[in-house]
């Protein structure tokens, strides 16, 4: 086993001094990574297309696949620790990213992975999640969103859209909807990204990215759920129409959408779709992920509102924060500096104000 010194869950110093997760010269493969369990959801779910792309990034990572543990809650999505070969926990509903929390920060060797649903992480698990990305605990988050909750059978969700007619909203859902990349930027987030399941070449691309991020990363990824919700990202996918609709962002690069329309920015921030012709090549914005201000990513992932008009997938934000793993280990040491040492649990226990009860 080696170590390199590199960003996010490579080993070495981060930017926090720490240790981080270890790296391997073994050169895994993709069945490498696949369990012996019988992958069971629905045919057609974009959960099959999501676990390939996962499994066939891990072997990127270059971390020993004892040193990675994947995390979910409850839902379709939260079967994924049963369909790889690694360490796992199927945990309880919402609370993926507390228990993640807790290993993430007593183990920072570990790359630690949560599974959450669009039900799962932002109605039950909401607190839970904002909390998680808001500490920057050095975790990777990724939010399956298929605007439905599939696995109780078809009930709208925290992201369905307002009029959605289901078996618990049969006249219509009076709910708003929430815009999951929203919610994370208004968490400061640090590493904020969305992908579409479909496309396996992106989704890799995406993870690969949250994996280089030291802190807390959240990945909202749309994908289909044919029984209950079919369809519902179908603009973004088909071929006559996706090039029209969906913002690929890279760093760096002018914001374009198909070949002809771009994005301008206006006198107070505003973000909008013109025709390039019109505006020319020198008024696109030029895409930069590393911008501190949420306010740049944040108008961003407003563009895609209310109907899919335009949708940016990429990278939002990946800028550098302290994370609560490092400040927890520093005050820890800074403790037993303060002690002369580590304490005894049973001489901790009896200092400070204690008293006996007669």
């Amino acid at each position: 086993m080696s170590e390199s010194n590199g960003n996010g869950n490579g080993a070495g110093e981060g930017f926090n001094g720490l240790r981080l997760v270890p790296r391997t010269d073994t050169e895994y493969k993709m069945k490498d990574f696949k369990s012996d369990q019988d992958v069971r959801w629905c045919p057609g779910c974009g959960d099959y297309a999501i676990l390939a792309a996962f499994q066939g990034f891990l072997p990127e990572l270059g971390v020993p696949r004892e040193n990675i543990v994947i995390v979910s809650g409850i839902g379709c999505s939260s079967r994924f620790p049963y369909y790889l070969s690694t360490y796992g926990m199927h945990s309880i509903h919402g609370r993926a990213p507390a228990i993640a929390t807790g290993l993430a920060a007593s183990r920072p060797d570990l790359s630690v992975w949560v599974i959450t649903g669009d039900g799962d992480g932002l109605s039950i698990g909401g607190n839970h999640l904002i909390h998680a990305l808001r500490r920057n605990v050095n975790i990777n988050v990724l939010l399956f969103n298929n605007r439905i909750y599939g696995l109780t059978k078809g009930q709208y969700s925290p992201t369905s859209e307002a009029g959605k007619v289901t078996k618990s909203s049969p006249m219509g859902s009076l709910d708003n909807p929430f815009n999951p990349v929203s919610l994370a930027l208004g968490a400061e987030a640090g590493f904020v990204a969305r992908t579409v399941d479909s496309d396996r070449k992106h989704v890799t691309s995406v993870l690969r990215a949250a994996a280089d991020h030291e802190g807390a990363s959240f990945v909202e990824i749309y994908q289909n759920c044919p029984i209950f919700n079919d369809d519902a990202f179908e603009p973004l996918k088909d071929p006559g129409e996706r090039d029209m609709r969906l913002l690929r962002m890279e760093h760096g690069e002018p914001l374009r959408i198909g070949s002809d329309r771009g994005v301008v920015m206006g006198d107070y921030g505003e973000l909008s779709v013109a025709d390039t012709a019109e505006v020319g090549e020198d008024a696109l914005v030029r895409h930069d992920a590393h911008r501190e201000d949420p306010g740049y990513a944040f108008a961003l992932s407003r563009m895609d509102y209310p109907a899919f008009e335009h949708v940016p997938i990429g990278v939002f934000r990946d800028v550098d924060h302290p994370t609560y793993d490092g400040r927890m280990t520093e005050q820890l040491a800074a403790a037993e500096t303060a002690r002369g040492g580590e304490a005894e649990l049973a001489a901790l226990l009896s200092s400070g104000d204690t008293w006996t009860v007669g």
